[in-house]
């Protein structure tokens, strides 16, 4: 499975939440609203997820192991600097 494309929008508002991602992979199947947060151990990336009936968050799509998961976050986590990166750049 090979990611053709991430997207980032980044969160104005100052908080734990930095941006959201969307991803392709194989130009064939996107996954949006992954959410990039800033916590106490650096940033990671948050499956998007939905509520339960009992008041629990369940994630409705996530890697199944973490060999995986470390390599998608990598990605996001990596397009996501260089996009802080630009815009940084660009106010100067």
């Amino acid at each position: 499975m090979v990611i053709t494309d991430i997207r980032i929008r980044q969160i104005e508002k100052e908080s734990k939440l930095k941006a959201v991602a969307s991803i392709t992979f194989d130009e064939s199947f996107a996954v949006h609203d992954i959410k990039i947060i800033d916590g106490d151990k650096g940033l990671f990336i948050a499956m998007p997820s939905k509520k339960t009936l009992e008041g629990e968050y369940r994630d409705i799509v996530h890697p199944i192991n973490q060999e995986f998961r470390s390599y998608l976050q990598g990605e996001i986590l990596k397009k996501y600097a260089e996009i802080k990166e630009e815009s940084i750049s660009g106010e100067n």
